[in-house]
């Protein structure tokens, strides 16, 4: 039984990952969700049923459009593996529980933020606003700690990223959606998921520009890296701690 659910959920990943491209993409450019229908964004050829099944269809165009031939970014195919991915993660993780809701409404967050930072270097403010009565609703029903450590671990996340976007050096999206993923990670996850964004967003800013990809001191988008450390440390953060200070006694 537990594999079906396991495969039900990560095909549920990889057909909301197709919705969450779709948001993702289109509501930091102004444009509806429902209208026009899915279409190619170079020729705007209307696709058919066999070119929206979730990383198939992008695997066997080999990433082109089927109509004019124009390359597909790479982006429709990373959301969909990523949703699927990680709503299986969270399955193996926490099961069908509170948590695991919990984790099922962080990824979703997660992954589209990181889409529209990716292309558009923009956090929607439309969908933190949708996320964040479902995030408070769910730490209020599936708290991983006490209240009040998810309070100070919102507060905190905020303020040190709020610091930081004072210097220059992020946007207030960032601050917005830092206070919310520290809401749901809560104190001292908190900490943790700020640590591990900043390593790794070291290492892909570090390994653009040695691939030239991006030049030194141009802007790269911290938000996905906020998210990855804040699924990281809502998943594993007591482990990750716990590991950490039994090494330095």
């Amino acid at each position: 039984m537990t594999i079906f659910i396991a495969i039900y959920i990560t095909l549920l990943g990889l057909v909301l990952g197709s919705f969450y491209n779709v948001v993702a993409l289109r509501l930091p450019a102004g444009e509806s969700l429902i209208s026009p229908p899915s279409h190619c964004p170079s020729c705007g050829t209307r696709l058919k049923g066999r070119d929206l099944i979730p990383v198939l269809s992008y695997l066997l165009s080999r990433g082109k459009c089927r109509h004019c031939g124009s390359r597909v970014s790479p982006l429709y195919l990373l959301g969909e593996l990523a949703t699927g991915l990680l709503f299986l993660g969270m399955y193996l993780r926490f099961g069908l529980s509170g948590q695991g809701i919990t984790g099922l409404v962080l990824v979703s967050l997660a992954v589209i933020v990181s889409m529209a930072d990716f292309k558009y270097m923009l956090i929607p403010n439309k969908v933190l606003l949708a996320f964040t009565p479902l995030l408070l609703a769910a730490v209020l029903l599936f708290p991983q700690g006490m209240l009040w450590e998810h309070a100070l671990g919102g507060a905190l996340g905020g303020i040190v990223v709020l610091l930081l976007a004072l210097t220059g050096g992020m946007g207030m999206g960032d601050v917005k959606l830092f206070a919310l993923l520290g809401w749901t990670v809560g104190f001292p996850n908190v900490i943790l998921a700020f640590l591990l964004a900043c390593l790794l967003g070291t290492i892909a800013g570090g390994g653009l520009i040695l691939s030239g990809k991006v030049k030194r001191k141009q802007p790269i988008p911290f938000g996905p890296w906020l998210a990855a450390g804040s699924l990281i440390a809502f998943s594993y953060g007591s482990q990750l701690i716990s590991g950490y200070f039994s090494l330095i006694r």
